[in-house]
């Protein structure tokens, strides 16, 4: 999922927050190979920070609100693999 194919109407929910861009790209990969398409939200450029100090370099994992219980139970490794 990107910016340009989230219409206005889709609520988008935090499902997980990542320590950084690599812990937050393997749980985008975890979704979307389960069919939840994601986005990942960072108010940071990744390269700039490489571990997180007082929140920096955090990354918030997004998807639609309609599919975020099922997100979190993959995470968590209580859905379908």
């Amino acid at each position: 999922m990107n910016k340009r194919t989230v219409s206005k109407h889709v609520k988008l929910v935090e499902v997980y927050r990542a320590v950084g861009e690599a812990e937050a790209q393997i749980i985008k990969g975890l979704l979307e190979s389960n069919g939840i398409p994601c986005l990942l939200q960072s108010n940071a450029a990744p390269s700039v920070h490489v571990f997180t100090v007082d929140g920096m370099g955090e990354v918030k994992v997004m998807v639609r609100e309609s599919t975020a219980e099922e997100a979190k139970r993959l995470i968590v490794g209580e859905g379908r693999v």
